[in-house]
């Protein structure tokens, strides 16, 4: 693998890591809400699907998402279904904030994620989206060459697991240095109704999203 390969895919794999997606919906909801730590573990649980993503797809068993319609749709729809539950539990969460005003700081409390339940769906998130691993299927061939090694595939993955936590824990610094205004109840409100909506689109989305796409 040369230079000129190496950079090209880095250069494309950064597109995709800052375009708007669920990954970053996840780290805006939780850490004004469950603090730096959780968004960190967020973090951490998208570098950790990148590399089953990656192992997936050096052992063939991604091409059958591609290739098996029936495969793609029940992968895409577990896909679908975690994000719209994802984006349902904080409209949820907001409508229980606005019936029980009186209890806000206790249930502000119980909205607050584990380290590990932030990990869970961090990987989850990531893990269950079909385009990660159609990315890999369509960019290994092209700059890879015949021959090579898993090595060389794991260290494409690891360029692009490094890019991804270099852009979200900018983020997670960025929002954790705005606490005072994230961790308002208006705000907290507005971005769980925000986010909801949000999360509820990308399921959308992605239980319409096509193999070929």
């Amino acid at each position: 693998m040369d230079i000129v390969n190496l950079l090209t895919f880095v250069f494309v794999a950064t597109l995709l890591v800052i375009s708007p997606g669920p990954n970053g919906v996840l780290v805006a909801k939780t850490v004004p809400t469950s603090g730096r730590k959780a968004g960190f573990a967020n973090v951490w649980g998208f570098v950790a699907a990148f590399y089953v993503h990656g192992t997936l797809s050096i052992f063939g068993i991604s091409i059958l998402l591609v290739q098996s319609a029936q495969a793609f749709f029940i992968f895409k729809l577990l896909g679908a279904g975690y994000l719209c539950w994802i984006g349902i539990k904080s409209l949820l969460a907001v409508w229980s904030n606005k019936q029980k005003t009186a209890l806000l700081s206790s249930k502000k409390k119980q909205n607050i994620i584990s380290t590990r339940g932030a990990f869970v769906e961090g990987f989850l998130t990531n893990m269950l989206n079909p385009k990660v691993s159609m990315f890999y299927l369509a960019a290994f061939p092209q700059f890879l060459s015949i021959g090579e090694s898993a090595y060389q595939v794991y260290f494409l993955v690891s360029a692009h697991a490094f890019i991804n936590l270099v852009w979200f824990s900018a983020m997670v610094f960025l929002l954790a240095r705005l606490k005072d205004l994230t961790s308002s109840a208006s705000f907290t409100k507005w971005l769980k109704s925000v986010t909801g909506v949000v999360f509820i689109g990308f399921g959308a989305k992605l239980a319409f999203l096509n193999a070929a796409e």
